[in-house]
This record gives C-alpha cells, sequence and structure tokens, in this order.
C-alpha cells in the first residue's frame, strides 16, 4: 500500500520535534543535553528523593541552562534525609503548589555553578555562591572531613560527569529565607482572628487573683513578666486567658523550637542551643512566656563567644540559666529599633530576666555595643529570627553583668522586696528537646 509524501512529511515532523526539544535548551539554543549529563546521571541516581523534588520545582530546564553554561557541582542530601529524617509539616510546605518558589529556592541552594570536586576542596574554609545566590560555607575539618555549611560529606565524587559533579550528605541544607517562610506561614496559620487578651491581676498583698478588669483586646499581660517566673504552682498565676487558654493563639513552644532550629541553620549557635535545649528548661520556660502573651529578645552568643567562657563560670548551680538570663529583655526589639534608640539617646538600659541587672546599649563604630567593659559585644549577626513575638539577635560576646557592690543592711531589705527569678538547682534536660529532635537533622548535634 503507497502512502502519499505528505503522511511521511508529517510522520518525519512528529517524530523529530520530541527528539530535538529533548536534547536542547530551547530553540534558540546550541547546547546539547547528552546521555552523559550530570542532569541525567542525577535522575538515574540513588538519589531518588532529590530528583523527585527537582521535577516537582519544574526546575530541569533551568538547570539544563546552568550545564549549558558552567561545569556544576551538586550535593544531594541522601533519600533519608528527606524521606523520614524531614519534619513531615516543612515537607508539605514545600509541596504545597504556593510555596513552589520556596522549593525552588531551597534546591538551588544546593547547586554551585562551578566545578568542586574532592581534590579542589579548600583546606580550611571557603564561601561560594549558589544558583540561588545563597552562599554555601565549605569546610574542612581537623580530622580531615569534609562539610557544607553544617552537613557532612558522606559520599564525596559519588557522581562524575564531563559537566558535573555530585556529593552526597548527610542533610538538607535549608536556607535561611525558605525556613523564615516556612515559620511565618505556619504561625499565621495558627493565629485565630480573636486577639489575645491580657493576663489577669494578681493582688500583691494576698497573692490571690483580683476580679477581672476590662482589658483591651490585643494589650499585653497585666501581669510583670518576673511575677510570671514564679517559683512555684502555689504563687504562678493562671495563664492569660487569651493566648495560654484553649482557643491557643500562640504556640510558644513551637515558636521557640522554630527560632533554635533557624539558629542551628544559621551556624555558629550551636552551644547557644545547646544551653537552651540540653543543660536547662530554658526553651521550655520562654515557650510558655511567649504562650502567655509575652514578648522577648534574646542576645545570643556566637560559639566562638561562649568558647571563652571558663569552667568556674559554668560550674556553678544555676549558672547557665542566670548567664542565658541576662542575655534576655523582656521587650520585642529589632536591629533597626535598637540602632535608632541608641542613636537617638546615646546609652539605653534594658531590663534583663535576670534581676535586677541591666544590660546597657550604646552606639559604637556603626552598630550596637552592649555593656561595658571586657564584658562587651557588639551586634554581630542582626535579625537571625523575627516573628513578632520572639527576636535573636547575635552578639560576638558573653555578657555579664558588673560585680555587685557590698549592700548595707537598708539595702539589702530594699532588694528582699524585689521578686527573684527562679533559679535551677542543677542543669537538667528541657522538654523541648523531644520536639526539637524530630525537626530535621539539624538538631543531630544538640541531641547527641
Amino acid at each position: 500500500m503507497e502512502y502519499p509524501n505528505s503522511i511521511y512529511g508529517l510522520f518525519f515532523i512528529l517524530f523529530l520535534i520530541p527528539i530535538h526539544s529533548a536534547f536542547t535548551h530551547n530553540s534558540t539554543s546550541t547546547v546539547q543535553i547528552n546521555s552523559n549529563s550530570i542532569l541525567v546521571a542525577l535522575l538515574d541516581s540513588h538519589y531518588t528523593e532529590l530528583a523527585e523534588l527537582v521535577e516537582k520545582a519544574l526546575l530541569l530546564q533551568k538547570l539544563e541552562e546552568a550545564v549549558g553554561n558552567h561545569n556544576i557541582t551538586i550535593f544531594a542530601p541522601r533519600n533519608q534525609a528527606l524521606e523520614r529524617d524531614l519534619d513531615p509539616e516543612f515537607k508539605r510546605f514545600l509541596l504545597e503548589p504556593r510555596n513552589l518558589k520556596s522549593l525552588q529556592m531551597l534546591l538551588m541552594s544546593h547547586i554551585l555553578p562551578s566545578r568542586i570536586a574532592s581534590h579542589h576542596w579548600p583546606e580550611n574554609s571557603l564561601r561560594h555562591q549558589t544558583l540561588s545566590n545563597h552562599r554555601l560555607h565549605l569546610t574542612t575539618n581537623p580530622s580531615g572531613k569534609k562539610s557544607v555549611d553544617s552537613a557532612e560529606i558522606l559520599r564525596a565524587d559519588d557522581v562524575i560527569r564531563p559537566d558535573g559533579v555530585i556529593h552526597g550528605i548527610e542533610r538538607l541544607i535549608v536556607p535561611r529565607s525558605v525556613q523564615e517562610d516556612f515559620n511565618r506561614r505556619r504561625n499565621l496559620r495558627d493565629i485565630s482572628a480573636i486577639l489575645p487578651e491580657g493576663a489577669p491581676e494578681v493582688d500583691p498583698r494576698t497573692n490571690r487573683l483580683k476580679k477581672p478588669a476590662p482589658v483591651p483586646a490585643g494589650a499585653p499581660p497585666v501581669l510583670p513578666i518576673y511575677d510570671a517566673l514564679a517559683p512555684g504552682p502555689s504563687l504562678a498565676p493562671a495563664p492569660a486567658p487569651g493566648p495560654g487558654g484553649p482557643r491557643h493563639h500562640f504556640n510558644g513552644e513551637r515558636q521557640v523550637k522554630d527560632f533554635i532550629q533557624t539558629l542551628l541553620h544559621y551556624g555558629g549557635y550551636n552551644e547557644m542551643a545547646d544551653i537552651l535545649v540540653n543543660l536547662t528548661s530554658l526553651a521550655t520556660e520562654m515557650g510558655r512566656l511567649v504562650s502567655e502573651g509575652y514578648v522577648l529578645t534574646v542576645l545570643a552568643p556566637n560559639d566562638e563567644a561562649m568558647a571563652k567562657l571558663t569552667t568556674d563560670q559554668l560550674s556553678e548551680p544555676g549558672a547557665p540559666e542566670q548567664i542565658i538570663y541576662y542575655h534576655i529583655i523582656p521587650e520585642y526589639q529589632t536591629e533597626e529599633s535598637m540602632y535608632n534608640a541608641v542613636r537617638r539617646f546615646g546609652k539605653i538600659s534594658y531590663d534583663t530576666l535576670r534581676l535586677p541587672h541591666k544590660v546597657v546599649a550604646q552606639e559604637s563604630d556603626g552598630s550596637v555595643k552592649f555593656g561595658h567593659g571586657d564584658s562587651s559585644a557588639y551586634l554581630f549577626d542582626p535579625d537571625i529570627y523575627t516573628d513578632g513575638r520572639i527576636s535573636v539577635q547575635g552578639i560576638d560576646g558573653v555578657l555579664l553583668p558588673p560585680e555587685e557592690e557590698k549592700e548595707d543592711e537598708s539595702s539589702s531589705i530594699r532588694r528582699a522586696k524585689i521578686p527573684l527569678v527562679k533559679v535551677a538547682t542543677k542543669p537538667r534536660r528541657g522538654k523541648l528537646l523531644e520536639l526539637a529532635c524530630s525537626m530535621v537533622g539539624s538538631f543531630g548535634r544538640v541531641c547527641s
């Protein structure tokens, strides 16, 4: 049976177009992606979870263009890190269609537009910019282990192709912007339309609740934060009816968990997170305060600063709590608000949870300087975490209150009227650790 020439022409066109589109970037590009490409190797590799996310993020065409212009380096998390170790709620967030940009940002933060094989790895540390403009910190430990940010390289040079290389890493790398977007969307979803109410008022003479007074909706708790830190259940007031009630306007434990996870993803604040979660119950206590409507600003010393603390400073019972209490301000302050205040007023004294000590802030070298003398620190990493309830500001030193002068009898009597902050008799593990350990492997160092 004979077919007209037009049928053969149509068959040729239908057969040729898919082949051409599969092996070229676009109609105007002359660069071809062959079967030996690093992208084909990724899709056919044992990193199936990552390959599936790349396809769901609609990134294949963009990655083809990147391969056509550069050699690339892909840091591929193992399947277990994406399948079992990843927080299910965070994974649902990534796979929601409205969060496509966050998923693309996350994946492109694992790809460098340059080829870095294991023998090109920096001996100390070096920062490289990814396809998402996120910077990855490549380091080599004294033991010789290689890592990217806080993820260890498990399989260096696992896949090598002419146009790229794939290194297997232990866990997912989460950029700060993606983590903040996840925290923001989740917290907004939990806050109902009803504004929180203030905490009940306590009669200082009888330590009993007064009759409920009309409190404007959304007003801060009437009870001072120091009374909310009362040591025993007999003296502790009832929780605020809004945030701490059955409607749960604020989930303080989760917000504290979010900021600790953000600290670990940010890098350089593992010691602070360790004290909050493992050595004390401060994470749980902060979560309760936030649930009851209070706001907090945490001045977080980085790991380099915490390493300078001596054994004597940490050996006394309750010492870690007291050090951290001096770094918590019962106000919500951002880097901008504090800098504007010190520029305008010169020196500002902020109350801390370590009564009666205050921390002094002043402008210095275009930044905010806390404390004085040897015990001073600069605002080093501004606005690491800001969600409207908790603000975390990274500082480059550990703040210690000035030595208390010897008091006379009258001043001792006055001091006795000031409520004392709860002090732990011995270090104990915080309840938030169980929640924290369920997150993406970022708590690996803290939970170990």
